[in-house]
């Protein structure tokens, strides 16, 4: 699996004869969208829908240079407009109902609106769960099956680098050399994937 830092598909974005950066960029943005969505009570059958008009409302955005690193960082950004997005479908789905902006007045329907903090939280939690995730999948891709269960096991479930040198029939030595090779390349890959190079 090829890795691409955040920073390399943000400079592509700006190119518009660039096709294939759609896919990388939904292939490392959509999967927290998508739990953020369903999280804060978007319909499944709308859950795609929404995600995509997130989507595409970040490449505007980011095209017409709206996102200013200076003022934090890019999940940050795009909670912002994810949780706009979110609440521009709900006031349409309302209109579309027959129903007005209760503008204050908890109905049933806006009460399932979490607030904006109580939505950050939210948000915080599925991007650092999608970041791990991603930066594990990529993890395991680069180092043989056996390092990669020696740091499963140890870190991950727990184990004492006993159990699991035993277990993989490794010394208890490669145990601790295949945990810091993996969580070192984790640690490069969490970095490359929420950092960005400089202002062009």
């Amino acid at each position: 699996m090829d890795w691409v830092t955040t920073s390399t598909i943000l400079e592509r974005l700006h190119d518009f004869d660039d096709r294939s950066v759609w896919e990388t960029f939904s292939r490392r943005f959509r999967r927290p969208l998508i739990a953020f969505a369903r999280k804060v009570g978007v319909p499944d059958g709308e859950v795609d829908d929404v995600v995509q008009e997130i989507l595409l409302a970040f490449i505007d955005a980011f095209r017409r240079d709206q996102y200013d690193r200076q003022k934090g960082r890019l999940s940050h950004w795009l909670f912002g407009i994810a949780y706009r997005q979110i609440a521009n479908a709900r006031r349409k789905r309302a209109i579309e109902a027959g129903r007005k902006d209760p503008r204050g007045e908890k109905s049933s329907f806006w009460g399932g609106v979490p607030d904006e903090r109580e939505a950050q939280a939210t948000w915080d939690e599925e991007w650092e769960k999608s970041l791990i995730e991603t930066c594990l999948r990529q993890a395991r891709s680069e180092v043989s099956e056996s390092t990669y269960r020696a740091f499963e096991m140890v870190v991950r479930q727990g184990r004492t680098p006993d159990e699991a040198a035993a277990e993989l029939k490794m010394t208890r030595n490669a145990v601790y050399v295949a945990k810091h090779r993996v969580l070192k390349r984790l640690e490069e890959l969490m970095k490359d994937y929420e950092d960005l190079l400089p202002d062009r």
